[in-house]
């Protein structure tokens, strides 16, 4: 029987209108405006136990607006802007896919693009996560479809990016201004709502 106690908590995060303002497909370092509170948010939750995991759907690549190899340039930007603040997120997933995309190679229905809930799970198994100690903080239904298809503990919806329907308010957890406001209350166990 697999040991919870060994497994770490996480707290996954949305990357575009959560960590950084949303400007549809950002995907240059000059693009890249991080909301403000979001490395204070982070440095809580690190030094709180908490793993910090960025999961996010970047149809770009399928669409064809920009290469894996502009992700990855803006991922190790992002690192490099939280290093000079003293703080990293755990790892990076990101998912290329989309069904409608341009790009043959990317274009597939997978298992990965949120709501699915394949990079929660792939974070799971590669860094030794808890799912059912974890949360997810995203900007829309999809990202809290997915925190729930992967079975996290809590959902949060922030204001910090798209503008939120009904229907994904009434299926998350918790709406929170933004991401600090959502590790506050991750921390400081204030009631749910």
């Amino acid at each position: 029987m697999l040991d919870l106690s060994k497994k770490a908590k996480a707290v996954f995060l949305d990357r575009d209108g959560v960590i950084n303002e949303e400007r549809g497909y950002v995907h240059t370092p000059d693009q890249l405006v991080l909301i403000p509170g979001v490395v204070d948010a982070i440095r809580r939750l690190r030094s709180s136990g908490f793993k910090v995991v960025v999961v996010t759907n970047q149809s770009g690549v399928a669409r064809g607006f920009f290469s894996i190899a502009a992700v990855d340039l803006l991922h190790r930007h992002l690192q490099s802007i939280l290093s000079a603040e003293g703080e990293q997120v755990d790892e990076i997933y990101y998912c290329p896919h989309h069904r409608e995309g341009t790009v043959t190679e990317y274009a597939v229905n997978c298992g990965c693009r949120k709501p699915m809930p394949g990079l929660l799970l792939r974070a799971a198994n590669e860094l030794c996560l808890d799912l059912s100690a974890s949360y997810l903080i995203g900007d829309k239904l999809s990202d809290i479809q997915a925190g729930r298809r992967a079975g996290v503990k809590k959902t949060f919806l922030v204001r910090t990016g798209h503008p939120l329907s009904a229907e994904a308010i009434s299926y998350a957890d918790y709406v929170a201004h933004d991401a600090y406001e959502a590790v506050s209350v991750i921390l400081e166990g204030k009631s749910w709502s």
